[in-house]
């Protein structure tokens, strides 16, 4: 019997990863489907080049994710550490984009509610959380418990922009709170999972969660204060 569990055990974890790697693809095409993949059947305005730039590098990832995900499950992990070097470069430029993108709307002062220059510590804090996680993710590689549990709640850090735009009106009524609450649970039942699958909570895991997590409302805080909104003007100028 305990052989037997053991062996459900192996499998769940090689299986799991795919899957929350699918279900966050999806969660990002349910958000962005009417803005961006399937603008032409609804009719939405059409985009500057640099959100096309921005929603093909975020895309691009999300989707890098799912294959080098599916590879390791696979057993081919020949592959996917030649992928890795591809997916070094794209991490920087998931961040380099993603910053110029949101510097960009800050200084159109485009934002879904919040004033532009105070909700623009959601999008440069989601970078900057990405790129803790996904730096040291990339720096531990070698260490493969530690590297994949980094990227995977890196990887899932930057949904709630997906979230935000998934047309509901809980969502819509409620941002950033829910995106930012869904985020959450979202990672914190990976964490449960991974917890049970291996009778402990992994460190890497831990405090990744706990990072992102925490940022959320450290973020509302940091916008109410004027060293935020002196650093905001500053880089719209």
């Amino acid at each position: 019997m305990t052989v037997l569990l053991g062996a459900d055990r192996n499998r769940a974890r090689s299986r799991f990863y795919p899957w929350i790697a699918l279900v966050a693809c999806l969660v990002v095409l349910a958000g962005f489907s009417r803005t961006y993949y399937l603008k032409t059947v609804f009719g939405t305005p059409e985009l500057p080049p640099l959100r096309h730039i921005h929603g093909l590098v975020m895309t691009l990832w999300f989707a890098l994710f799912f294959v080098q995900t599916t590879l390791v499950a696979q057993g081919r992990t020949d592959l996917h550490r030649r992928l890795g070097i591809l997916g070094a470069l794209w991490a920087v430029l998931v961040v380099v984009v993603g910053v110029i993108t949101a510097i960009d709307a800050g200084r159109r002062g485009a934002s879904p509610g919040p004033p532009p220059l105070m909700f623009l510590v959601v999008p440069l804090g989601d970078m900057l959380v990405f790129s803790i996680l996904a730096g040291t993710g990339l720096a531990l590689r070698r260490r493969s418990d530690f590297h994949k549990r980094l990227m995977l709640v890196a990887t899932l850090s930057m949904l709630p922009a997906a979230i935000a735009r998934i047309p509901l009106a809980v969502v819509q009524a409620n941002r950033p709170l829910v995106p930012f609450g869904l985020t959450d649970i979202i990672i914190l039942t990976c964490v449960a999972y991974d917890t049970w699958t291996h009778r402990r909570l992994h460190p890497a895991l831990g405090w990744a969660a706990l990072l992102v997590v925490a940022s959320h409302p450290l973020r509302f805080m940091l916008a109410q204060t004027d060293a935020w909104m002196r650093f905001a003007t500053w880089v719209t100028q």
